[in-house]
């Protein structure tokens, strides 16, 4: 009897420890994707004047928060929009972030206003989803350059610094200003005012105010470490897109190329309106698929990546205009909101090895 319990033992041993090395042999299986996130730009809080627009902005704050509860457009498929992961926001989150009006400062004021409504981590402003920052032109010079004692940069760098204490983030750059992140197998990186590493010289815009401060090498080198020859889904994001005369198309082509080994299936960007385009170099077959995410104080884009499918749409306040005997027209919210710039492109299932800008299947 004791003999026969042992040779069971055994046998079930053996059984286990084969089944323990198919399973680890086993190709490792990728995390469900399945990722909703909303996006916007140019919010410019305002102090000490035009502080109207702030309270227009909290009016689209508000409604980010109700989203879920939104259905998608028809054209898209219909059906509920899942909760946000996050809030994108690419620049200008002040309106003068180093500016003195009628001898005070406006760039505290205007900072105030943006952490008491985006807040940091969806309990702590009137927003309930993290929030993921960069800045633009208007936010204000690098740190140390600033004139009149604030710098938004600086903050910038605090609040990285809090992301990262909490997780949140795959990749910090030196200087804390550039950071990326994940989403299931979605990567994002945030390039701030625009990826390239310095002003190009044939830019005479204000150096200190467009300094990108190395945000190219730490795209290069964080899609290298973080992506590789993965090839899952890349989302890049930035305050200026490939229509902004003070970025400078040779700019463009090196990000296209450092983005080019890549599954880059958006490129997010503000600064000059709101819409949707497909852009590459001369010469180039892949385009990028840009989305232009508009003002705060008009709305927002929702998008979702799928295992198969990327959508995404513009969710804008629908307004009355009212033209004035001189001025410019008034314009007055009507309390309601519609769909515009719809967007629905195929992804193709990541393949190791396999990757290439704009990889989808329409």
């Amino acid at each position: 009897m004791r003999r026969t319990r042992l040779l069971v033992t055994v046998a079930l041993l053996c059984l286990v420890s084969r089944v323990g090395a198919a399973e680890a042999s086993a190709p490792t299986s990728r995390p469900a994707r399945d990722v909703t996130f909303l996006a916007t730009s140019d919010v410019h809080y305002d102090a000490f004047e035009n502080e109207d627009r702030n309270e227009r902005v909290r009016d689209t704050l508000r409604h980010m928060n109700e989203v879920a509860n939104v259905p998608w457009p028809e054209r898209l498929g219909g059906g509920a929009i899942r909760a946000p992961r996050g809030v994108v926001v690419l620049g200008d989150v002040l309106d003068d972030g180093d500016r003195l009006l009628e001898g005070k400062s406006q760039g505290p004021e205007q900072f105030k206003h943006f952490v008491a409504d985006f807040g940091l981590d969806g309990t702590d402003g009137l927003l309930k989803f993290r929030v993921f920052e960069g800045w633009g032109n208007h936010d204000g010079p690098p740190a140390g350059r600033e004139r009149h004692g604030f710098s938004f940069q600086a903050e910038l760098r605090k609040r990285n610094a809090q992301r990262k204490a909490k997780g949140w983030l795959a990749n910090l750059s030196d200087n804390g200003l550039h950071y990326s992140w994940d989403w299931d197998d979605v990567h994002l990186v945030q390039l701030n005012i625009y990826p390239a590493d310095r002003q190009h010289a044939g830019i005479k815009y204000s150096p200190d105010y467009h300094d990108p401060q190395g945000a190219l090498a730490f795209l290069k080198a964080d899609l290298a470490a973080h992506v590789g020859t993965s090839g899952r889904p890349v989302v890049l994001v930035s305050h200026c897109g490939f229509d902004t005369n003070w970025w400078h198309p040779e700019d463009w082509q090196a990000v296209y190329d450092v983005a080019r080994p890549y599954t880059v299936v958006l490129y997010l960007y503000g600064h000059t309106g709101t819409g949707l385009r497909d852009w590459k170099p001369e010469g180039q077959t892949k385009p990028l698929t840009c989305i232009n995410t508009g003002q705060t104080e008009n709305g927002f884009f929702v998008v979702h990546l799928a295992r198969d499918r990327l959508r995404a749409a513009y969710h804008t306040k629908l307004w009355q205009t009212e033209k004035r005997p001189s001025g410019p027209p008034k314009r007055t919210w009507t309390g309601t909101w519609e769909w515009k710039h719809l967007l629905d492109r195929r992804l193709d299932a990541p393949v190791a090895g396999r990757s290439g800008v704009g990889q989808s299947g329409s």
